[in-house]
């Protein structure tokens, strides 16, 4: 009773549209057009911050990290002369063209290179000369002495100087945008307004414009000098406004390529320009639609959600095929139909399903939002506002055009001749065991594969090797000390007095009004010199050595590299609290800030090392690495009475918990789509029975995709592990259709067998079609720059074609084998 009174209401909604096509085809035009001029407004963000957790306490941690020991934001030149001597006479005369140039471009603060770095622990100075005259190349010093200094001082080994002194690094330091920073604090506060977050937003894409032709200028520089010798840019500036370019080209390239095949796919499916165009029409309008309904709330754009026009597309097509295939039905069937008859039985007749099928995408969709990633939860909300909206209008220009339009004769299609869909329901009805089989061992092989899955997130890996990002990262990262930086802070226990081995500093208080402000500053420069107790340099000793004897660890830079330093320039003696007080008071005060503010924070009783990470060894396994990095951490100073703690923070431990998090969230979730979808299949379907069927004919191919994955070892990463919700979403379009038609026949009195044969036969060639039309769609994305949709793209491809094959032959056997002949 239910189930006829919705019907009644679906049968006087297309009733409407086909009594009054002309007035709702208007009416829903115009809804289109007016949203879609908010498109404009759709907003591209590819910045790091996108793809950190919003709740991850740690991110608190680095940005308070941040400020207190800087960040400088920098983008890394790295140069290998063709004559493999970066001190060769001609390698620095090109290195002074560039460092000139490159001084002078927009945006540029400063450059640092072999050029201009201190030469102190070759020059055969004491400290107090050092203060007044600091030796370097452009200086005057010798080539010779520069050599022995590249090769042994630890500050520029394997940072500005590989180890062969074949490749070196010019640094080139950017303007700090200090009101950008302001504006990204306030936008990220609890209370902040929307007025503050849409000020960040429109001073964030004026700074890119600038980042951009800054970052355009210091290539064309680059490819000026290039010559025959090795120049590569790198930089997460660089990394991020790359992204933003594949954002782009993702967008305009695939959506087209992607329409592109859409249309060749219609035209060998129905060999007619009306269904052709009238399905091309649809899409754009979803498209346009959804884009400005998106624009109009304020969405944006990041590599995540890059292929949203592409999937838009591919779910729309899948509704407008289905569609025309039970128009051509009904033709075919009901020959003497007028053209309104036609149209309102294919309307009728998909309904149900179409919008169980949207339904059900949308609820795989919906399951990104529980994940604390912002693109990611944009993803979902996008794709499920789109796909309902595909929905609608899919429906309603179908119902208008093709009820103004006259009846025409239907020829049959390329792909009719095949008959695919019909021997797919041959092999289930007649090779049930072998069917069993294969299901069995994609089963086990899945599981087994599923046990050696790994979740990584390799930078260097994104890219493809012939790129600049790939080749400037894995230089950079082989010769040049790695790419990912991660931070260590010890922090010490606080003390009543500044104790050290020789004595205790004063602590004696003056009142402010009998101090003027030179002796307030000495006061605390006082202080500051006797915070070097012995517990602490062999604090910084230790936990240096440490990080350098790391395997994947590449550059360390602390405060137990200058000591190393330091004790050069002693004569090899090692230097005391005393020494090292001593010295603290003579060295001028714009050397402290230089030598000391990036590891010491005085007031914070802090010690910071910053390290970098290679970030393309395949063998390194990013989680484990930091758990046993921080075990391995506590347990070496846990002898040191005088340690309080210590942390480690930086990029990698923020975009390791992004993907452990997502990891955690989607497969905890899978669980929930699963049951969800369960729920809506007993409600659709009225059988549990077959509701079990439908979800078994998507779980297996979802099961074997992971297990491939772990066997091949691909890793999970940011886009690959949103094919399970996607998929399943998806895939059990073809389920539904399926099932639904299949009662549809024992209904209308047929026996199981033929029953099966005419589903096959019937809604089986828009199953066929719609998949055919998804694989090739998802398959235009294995053509990015970007490999993590090289692998969406190809990895999605496979499972839709596996879930084909368990809608079409593993589903009709499970019905076969479950019913008894003659059954209705």
């Amino acid at each position: 009773m239910e189930k006829m009174e919705k019907m009644e209401k679906m049968e006087k909604i297309f009733r409407y549209l086909t009594d009054y096509p002309k007035q709702i085809l208007t009416a829903c035009l115009l809804f289109v057009f007016f949203f879609s001029f908010f498109s404009l407004r759709l907003e591209i963000d590819a910045s790091t911050q996108t793809l950190l957790l919003d709740n991850d306490k740690e991110l608190a941690v680095w940005r308070e990290n941040t400020k207190k020991y800087g960040s400088s934001n920098f983008l890394v030149v790295a140069y290998t002369p063709k004559d493999g001597d970066i001190l060769s006479e001609t390698s620095l005369n090109k290195l002074r063209m560039l460092d000139t140039d490159l001084s002078t471009a927009d945006g540029v603060e400063s450059t640092l290179s072999i050029l201009n770095v201190p030469l102190v622990m070759e020059s055969g100075l004491g400290f107090a000369e050092l203060a007044q005259n600091v030796p370097s190349i452009d200086a005057g010093t010798s080539i010779e002495v520069a050599r022995r200094e590249f090769a042994v001082n630890p500050l520029y080994k394997k940072n500005i100087v590989s180890e062969d002194l074949k490749t070196t690094a010019i640094v080139v330091n950017l303007k700090t945008d200090t009101k950008l920073t302001e504006l990204l604090e306030a936008a990220n506060a609890q209370n902040a307004t929307a007025a503050e977050k849409d000020e960040l937003k429109r001073y964030r894409d004026e700074a890119r414009v600038k980042d951009a032709q800054s970052i355009a200028q210091i290539r064309a520089i680059l490819e000026k000098h290039r010559g025959e010798d090795g120049l590569f840019l790198g930089g997460m500036n660089m990394i991020s406004n790359d992204m933003i370019e594949f954002v782009k080209s993702d967008l305009s390239i695939y959506g087209l390529a992607v329409l592109a095949i859409l249309i060749l796919c219609l035209w060998f499916f129905f060999y007619s320009v009306r269904f052709l165009l009238m399905s091309v029409a649809v899409c754009l309008l979803s498209v346009a639609g959804a884009s400005g309904i998106l624009g109009f709330f304020g969405y944006e754009i990041t590599v995540i959600s890059s292929n949203y026009i592409a999937l838009q597309l591919i779910v729309t097509i899948s509704l407008v095929i289905h569609l025309i295939v039970g128009y051509r039905e009904f033709y075919f069937k009901e020959p003497n139909l007028l053209q309104k008859g036609l149209v309102f039985c294919s309307l009728k007749s998909r309904a149900f399903p179409c919008f169980f099928a949207v339904f059900t995408t949308v609820v795989g969709f919906m399951s990104l939002c529980v994940s604390d990633i912002r693109p990611i939860i944009a993803l979902g909300a996008m794709m499920s506002l789109g796909v309902s909206l595909s929905l609608v209008i899919a429906f309603v220009f179908f119902g208008t055009i093709m009820t103004l339009l006259p009846k025409e004769k239907q020829k049959k299609g390329l792909l009719d001749k095949f008959k695919f869909n019909e021997f797919c329901g041959e092999v289930a009805l007649n090779k049930k065991w072998l069917v069993v089989a294969i299901s069995v061992v994609a089963l086990v092989f899945g599981f087994f594969g599923i046990t050696k899955i790994k979740v990584e997130n390799s930078f260097v890996s994104y890219f493809k090797e012939s790129s600049e990002i790939f080749q400037g990262m894995k230089l950079i990262d082989e010769k040049l000390g790695g790419t990912i930086p991660f931070d260590v802070v010890v922090k010490f226990k606080n003390e009543k007095t500044a104790e050290s081995e020789f004595g205790t500093a004063p602590t004696t208080e003056v009142p402010a009004e009998e101090t003027d402000e030179f002796e307030v500053e000495e006061s605390e420069d006082e202080k500051n010199a006797y915070w070097f107790s012995q517990d602490k340099l062999d604090a910084a000793i230790k936990v240096t050595k440490f990080l350098e004897e790391r395997e994947f660890v590449g550059y360390v830079s602390t405060l137990g590299t200058l000591l190393e330093i330091g004790r050069k320039l002693n004569d090899g003696k090692d230097l005391d609290p005393l020494a090292l007080a001593i010295l603290y008071k003579q060295v001028p005060q714009n050397y402290k800030e230089i030598l000391l503010s990036p590891y010491v924070s005085f007031t914070d009783n802090e010690m910071h090392f910053n390290a970098r990470i290679k970030d393309s060894d395949n063998r390194l396994r990013r989680d484990a690495f930091i758990r046993s990095l921080r075990a391995d951490l506590t347990n070496l100073l846990s002898e040191n009475e005088s340690v309080e703690s210590a942390s480690v923070s930086g990029v990698m431990i923020l975009y390791n918990n992004m993907l452990q998090s997502l990891f955690s969230s989607q497969f905890d979730t899978l669980g929930l789509v699963v049951l969800v979808l369960f729920g809506i299949f007993v409600v659709i379907f009225r059988s549990v029975k077959y509701a079990i069927f439908g979800l078994v004919a998507n779980l297996i191919p979802l099961v074997f995709l992971f297990g491939l994955m772990g066997v091949l070892g691909i890793p999970l990463d940011i886009m690959s592990i949103t094919i399970a919700a996607i998929s399943l979403g998806i895939g059990v379009d073809n389920v539904i259709h399926y099932i639904y038609r299949f009662q549809f026949e024992i209904a209308d009195g047929k026996d199981v067998i033929t029953a099966l044969r005419t589903s096959s036969a019937s809604i089986g060639v828009a199953m066929y079609y719609t998949s055919l039309t998804i694989l090739l769609g998802f398959g235009v994305m294995m053509f990015s720059n970007f490999y993590p949709t090289v692998y969406f793209g190809f990895l999605t491809s496979l499972v839709m074609t596996l879930m084909l094959f368990g809608a079409l032959v593993l589903l009709p056997m499970m019905l076969a084998v479950s019913s008894k002949k003659g059954v209705k």
